[in-house]
């Protein structure tokens, strides 16, 4: 395959309407890549986009979607050819970037935890990380999105390279978040089970570093014998983890399969989180974010941040604080997790994080990379 891949790059020309996209390390069509691609559809139908997908994961590609196996002979031969390259991660085994040819990093979220570079100064989420195939793969952009200013900062530190400009744009795959219809987030709800009136809390913890599995630093069936009841429980493991959550309880429903995170956040209330990235997407929407974070000390010795989410200050803390289970049980019964003050949190959270979001970023982007390179 390398060998065919090679011949590709010496005798076959660029094909001016190709474009590769890439997600999670070639988990399917979604992200930011997928709404770029969706919008490119719209606006260029000249553009002929093609995904990269693991044979794992073919079976949660759309009907009618274009894509080729990563590692197969159409894969290396597609990208020989392409003029655009879409990733929110990268794209598997390497591969030599051509003159004429334009690669857009797209990234999957705004950085709490260090990345990059930074990562070297934590052994348990830097152990096996090739840091020059790093610089490597950063060389290749031409162009890293940003959602944010804080995410511009930390991009050109930890991934420097004078290959690349910055977009700073917003992410596409909130676009979402300020187009959707009342109409269809109640068809959303519905879809997932939801009666009407009912509160849904959606709980998305992210992974750490040092341990393997999904592990809920809460007891979900007794939250949920706790809670009001009128409120359910929307529980979602992470995707590192490719398997349900395998949680039971009357009112929590395991939504870890479910295609789109962006329709979770949709059909919930409020959000539940420790440090995933969801945090600062949700904040779009402007409902309540619950940080319930139990193993702060740990997760920041190992892990690294680059601000404290537990300060309480404006602009770092997007709403209610929980370290401990009945501390959060507390907060969900008294309702203290939505207040004024919690409000103006999360108001001070969503300047700093979500200036750029508002709904057209993806027709942003696709004319800034595919109308102007």
């Amino acid at each position: 395959m390398r060998t065919a891949y090679r011949a590709d790059l010496r005798t076959s020309r660029l094909d001016p309407g190709l474009a590769v996209f890439g997600a999670y390390w070639n988990r399917g069509v979604s992200c930011n890549p997928a709404a770029i691609a969706a919008k490119a559809r719209e606006l260029m139908p000249g553009i002929r986009p093609v995904w990269a997908v693991s044979s794992r994961h073919a079976d949660r590609v759309p009907p009618g979607t274009e894509y080729v196996i990563e590692g197969s002979r159409a894969y290396w031969r597609a990208m020989a050819r392409a003029t655009y390259l879409i990733n929110n991660s990268s794209f598997p085994g390497g591969f030599t970037k051509r003159p004429g040819q334009l690669y857009l990093q797209t990234h999957h979220g705004t950085p709490l935890k260090t990345m990059g570079l930074d990562q070297r100064r934590y052994p348990a989420c830097a152990d096996g990380t090739d840091f020059a195939k790093i610089l490597a793969h950063t060389d290749q952009w031409d162009f890293s999105l940003s959602s944010n200013p804080h995410s511009t900062e930390v991009w050109d530190r930890v991934y420097p390279s004078p290959s690349y400009a910055h977009l700073n744009l917003g992410y596409p795959r909130n676009d979402v978040y300020f187009t959707t219809t009342p109409t269809e987030i109640t068809a959303l709800r519905a879809s997932l089970g939801l009666a009407p009136g009912q509160t849904a809390l959606l709980y998305a913890p992210t992974h750490r570093d040092y341990e393997k599995g999904f592990v809920p630093r809460l007891d979900l069936e007794r939250v949920s014998r706790e809670l009001p009841d009128d409120y359910v429980l929307l529980v979602r493991a992470h995707y590192f983890y490719g398997s349900p959550a395998g949680v039971t309880g009357a009112r929590v429903i395991d939504v870890s399969s479910h295609p789109s995170t962006e329709e979770l956040a949709l059909a919930s209330d409020a959000l539940i989180t420790d440090y995933s990235s969801l945090m600062f997407d949700y904040a779009c929407l402007d409902r309540p974010i619950i940080t319930y974070a139990p193993d702060w000390p740990a997760y920041r010795a190992s892990r690294g941040t680059y601000f404290d989410l537990l300060s309480g200050e404006p602009g770092e803390t997007p709403g209610a604080i929980a370290t401990t289970e009945d501390g959060l049980i507390g907060l969900l019964r008294s309702a203290s997790w939505d207040t004024d003050a919690t409000a103006k949190l999360r108001e001070a959270f969503r300047a700093r994080f979500c200036p750029y979001d508002d709904g057209g970023a993806a027709e942003r982007v696709v004319r800034r990379f595919f109308m102007t390179s």
